[in-house]
């Protein structure tokens, strides 16, 4: 299992010879601008929440890969509107697919889609797969207590944002790991914009010295999970 960083919250999580990616938010994204988006043909595209720096690139990528879309119900609707069939899922149900089980869990952030329409609630998956890895991708949240109802789900690697002002920071992100009691961290949304700017060698020192494992992944750059 490996996860390809590409700018802001977009992961690629490769997993029983599928492709994952999650919020895909990278032609506008001028760090990320230069990636065909037509190379990266996943087989599924999973949405955490309807922002435009989280879905801007999910019409193009399935029309181009014919990736089945995982979303709340409320974006299933609106990608239906576009032509495109999604699954639709809510907080707390899951559901089988091929790469394994998925999970639909709570995030505290906000939602609307681009063109103003009900993004239903902000949501984080956990991703069961077939390999027998556990993976928490959370979503744009705040520090939530929900999180540790997690605890008992042997989370092998946790995704999740460390930017501060729209969602956690460093400190509360530590705080996440210990309550999903993962050790394994990917940073992300951070860097993005300018009021997300971190300090990246101080944040990989304080997740060191709380024993987390943190990777911060360059753009294209890939962590074996």
């Amino acid at each position: 299992m490996k996860a390809t960083f590409y700018g802001q919250a977009t992961i690629m999580l490769e997993t029983g010879g599928k492709k994952l990616l999650f919020d895909p938010f990278i032609t506008p994204n001028p760090q990320a601008s230069h990636i065909d988006i037509t190379s990266l043909k996943p087989d599924y595209i999973l949405i955490s929440h309807g922002h435009g720096d989280h879905i801007a690139d999910v019409v193009a990528i399935q029309k181009d890969s014919g990736a089945k879309v995982i979303c709340i119900a409320e974006i299933s609707d609106w990608l239906g509107k576009q032509g495109i069939e999604a699954h639709g899922m809510n907080i707390g149900g899951g559901f089988n697919f091929d790469f394994g089980r998925v999970k639909m869990v709570n995030a505290i952030h906000s939602s609307a889609l681009p063109d103003g329409s009900n993004g239903g609630n902000p949501a984080g998956f956990v991703i069961y797969s077939n390999e027998g890895k556990n993976v928490y991708f959370a979503g744009d949240t705040a520090l939530t207590y929900d999180m540790k109802l997690l605890a008992d789900d042997n989370i092998d690697w946790a995704i999740l944002p460390i930017g501060d002002n729209y969602t956690m920071g460093v400190d509360d992100a530590i705080k996440a790991a210990g309550f999903v009691d993962c050790n394994n961290v990917i940073g992300v949304h951070y860097d993005t914009f300018p009021v997300i700017k971190i300090d990246k060698e101080e944040a990989r020192e304080k997740f060191i010295k709380a024993g987390i494992n943190i990777q911060l992944p360059g753009l294209g750059e890939s962590v074996d999970l």
